[in-house]
């Protein structure tokens, strides 16, 4: 399967985005998804999970409570929905998939977007 995030830019503290993650070439109901964030000088961590048919998931601590993830298989799109975003938010922002595990480790995920980047100024 094929991943093609979108939706980053450069927004002011506080403010929202919503990131989308297309998937071609495979069917998308198939896969886990998962989204991940890399800022500058930093490894790449997780951000949500969320579960084939998008009945459940999880989130990092440092987001709960101001992202949401979700997904539309009939689309074949999944979605990151950013509230509150903070400084801190800041990074190029990955989506994944794998067929097997709802995870939320990088070598988890066989599938890779190539990243969208966010940027929050204070």
């Amino acid at each position: 399967v094929q991943l093609q995030a979108s939706g980053g830019g450069l927004v002011q503290a506080g403010g929202s985005l919503r990131l989308s993650c297309v998937a071609s070439g495979g069917t998308f109901s198939s896969y886990v998804m998962g989204w991940f964030r890399q800022a500058p000088g930093k490894e790449r961590e997780f951000v949500a999970v969320i579960t084939w048919s998008g009945d459940g998931g999880g989130y990092a601590d440092s987001v709960k409570g101001r992202f949401t993830i979700s997904r539309d298989n009939a689309k074949n799109t999944g979605y990151l929905q950013m509230n509150s975003l903070k400084p801190e938010d800041t990074a190029v922002y990955y989506c994944a998939a794998d067929r097997r595990y709802v995870g939320t480790n990088v070598d988890e995920y066989d599938y890779w977007g190539q990243g969208t980047l966010v940027t929050v100024s204070s």
